[in-house]
């Protein structure tokens, strides 16, 4: 294996935007190509570490970046929250910087067009659902403790993009009332998705920079993190079989 990295930066809608895109050099031709897309916080190492181990499975992965070159927010920052609040605002503006991170993995030389997928964390699991309603070219994504609500613009009918959803039952931000509004908003949109919540796991169940804080409802959980990145391992094969 010899895993490379490389910054990618690329053109959008209020960019110019920057990535990270990874693939193993060993592997030759193109290969299904996988989009990350961030919590909160914007595109850092913690994403950069998901598309390493996504090389590692033999794909070619960019980790997104939807804010724009430079902006990205810390954990305890007051403000943390500040460029995410501006796409959730403007839900339309998102979809177009979706599609343009999008056209960078594409633009990738390792990358097979064809075969994409996204998967994101958090508001990143928001990204990957948006995507889908939206119709972008991916043929699956992978929400980890997303953010479930719809945006102001019509789904496109049916929804051809495969979903898993990777829910922490105790999620404060997407309650089951939520979650259950969501199973039928893809249900009615035709779409083939499937639902695994865990137990026991609240938001940020990946997230090892939780590990150890005071809200157990916004926490790294072990066995959720190990057994979601098993459930999207099995997923992504299966999509690009």
């Amino acid at each position: 294996m010899a895993l490379v990295r490389q910054t990618l930066v690329y053109d959008g809608p209020g960019g110019p935007f920057e990535g990270v895109a990874a693939w193993d050099d060993a592997v030759s031709g193109k290969r299904p190509a996988v989009l990350v897309l961030p919590n909160i916080l914007g595109q850092k190492e913690e994403d950069n570490v998901k598309a390493d181990a996504l090389a590692a499975l033999g794909y070619v992965a960019l980790v997104a970046d939807v804010y724009g070159q430079g902006k990205r927010t810390t954990l305890g920052d007051p403000e943390m929250g500040r460029y995410m609040a501006e796409l959730n605002a403007d839900r339309g503006l998102l979809r177009a910087r979706l599609e343009a991170s999008l056209e960078a993995l594409a633009s990738l030389a390792q990358a097979d067009g064809a075969r994409m997928a996204a998967i994101g964390f958090c508001f990143g699991g928001k990204c990957v659902l948006d995507m889908a309603r939206a119709g972008l070219p991916i043929l699956g994504g992978v929400s980890f403790h997303g953010v479930y609500d719809r945006p102001d613009y019509a789904n496109v009918s049916p929804i051809t993009a495969k979903l898993l959803v990777c829910h922490g039952w105790e999620d404060p931000i997407a309650p089951p009332e939520a979650t259950v509004a969501l199973a039928q908003e893809l249900t009615d949109a035709g779409a083939d998705w499937q639902l695994h919540a865990y137990g026991h796991a609240g938001h940020a169940f990946t997230d090892v920079s939780r590990k150890g804080g005071d809200n157990p409802k916004v926490a790294f959980e072990p066995r959720a993190d190990r057994r979601s990145w098993q459930a999207m391992t099995t997923f992504l094969t299966e999509l690009f079989g």
